[in-house]
């Protein structure tokens, strides 16, 4: 028997709430074998889309306290996934860097959550899978700019 209130149901913010709860569960399971969470990837993956960047820019980018990313970057770098030096133009500043360690961890995580993303979009066939990752994408990039 369906134990979602039809109400809760008909509110596609509430499916999304539900779905990325159940999502980001498995995903965080996955990670927590390797010992890492989801902001560990959130680093990896950063470092690997964008390039070397300063910490403290690095936890504006994703949305970490900056006292929380320096944990993050402290795990990371004892791994070797990442190095960090002080930048050579403002040496209180401190610049963090993938390294090849980094690039084929994130290689792994990728993988791995791909596999969670199967399992959850099971049900969706790949044409339809492709069309809800374009509306969300269209509903992400909306919230980013500033959308209501």
């Amino acid at each position: 028997m369906h134990g979602t209130p039809p109400t809760l149901a008909a509110l596609t913010t509430y499916l999304l709430s539900k779905t990325g709860k159940a999502a980001r569960g498995r995903l965080a399971a996955e990670l927590s074998d390797e010992g890492l969470r989801l902001w560990h990837m959130a680093v990896l993956a950063a470092l690997a889309d964008f390039g070397p960047q300063v910490q403290r820019e690095l936890a504006g980018r994703l949305g970490v306290d900056p006292s929380d990313m320096v944990k993050v970057v402290d795990g990371l770098a004892a791994s070797g996934c990442v190095e960090r030096a002080r930048d050579t133009a403002d040496r209180r500043r401190v610049r963090v860097a993938l390294t090849p360690a980094g690039r084929d961890r994130l290689a792994a995580l990728t993988a791995r959550a791909e596999a969670v993303q199967d399992d959850v979009l099971a049900p969706l066939d790949a044409r339809e899978r492709a069309q809800l990752h374009a509306l969300l994408l269209r509903v992400h990039d909306g919230l980013a700019a500033g959308g209501r």
